[in-house]
């Protein structure tokens, strides 16, 4: 099956797609995007969150075949500027400054759904937080420096929508 989709803004075709693959696979094994963890296959870790029509989802329960004609933007399409730019989200950039960084599986998701929680709500307070990423699992931080850098993400993108409305 061929798959047309685009994903991080460019459109691509993916030929010899299996009927059962996951958008996950196509994006990782097929696609050569690995930023997006394949931890549970099965929806409930949130390792695999990406997202579709601006929307999150894990990639992990999403048949690649649902994403014909679609947008995906994966955790490496939140970087602003040209790919390799190193010029990092401000949500990436949180996440490395704070240590919310540990073996890193988790955080391609955490970083996707907390980049959706700003968008939506510029300044969540704490329980808002938790509940936004309560779908993601994480099984070394602790969570603490996981809050700590959705909150200084949350300052940062402020400042930038500041900045820009001057």
């Amino acid at each position: 099956m061929r798959v047309n989709v685009t994903v991080n803004g460019a459109a691509e075709t993916v030929d010899d797609v299996w009927e059962g693959e996951s958008l996950l696979y196509m994006l990782r094994e097929r696609m050569g995007l690995p930023g997006s963890k394949n931890a549970c296959e099965q929806g409930e870790c949130g390792s695999c969150t990406v997202y579709l029509d601006g929307v999150p989802a894990c990639a992990c329960l999403v048949a690649a075949g649902q994403a014909e004609g679609r947008d995906v933007r994966t955790v490496e399409g939140l970087a602003e500027g040209p790919p390799g730019s190193g010029r990092l989200d401000p949500v990436q950039e949180a996440f490395a400054e704070t240590g919310a960084v540990q073996c890193g599986f988790c955080t391609p998701g955490l970083i996707v759904q907390t980049h959706d929680l700003i968008a939506r709500n510029p300044a969540p307070t704490d329980a808002e937080i938790r509940e936004a990423l309560a779908g993601n699992l994480c099984r070394c931080t602790g969570y603490e420096k996981i809050l700590d850098a959705v909150r200084l993400a949350a300052e940062r993108k402020a400042a930038e929508r500041k900045a820009a409305a001057t």
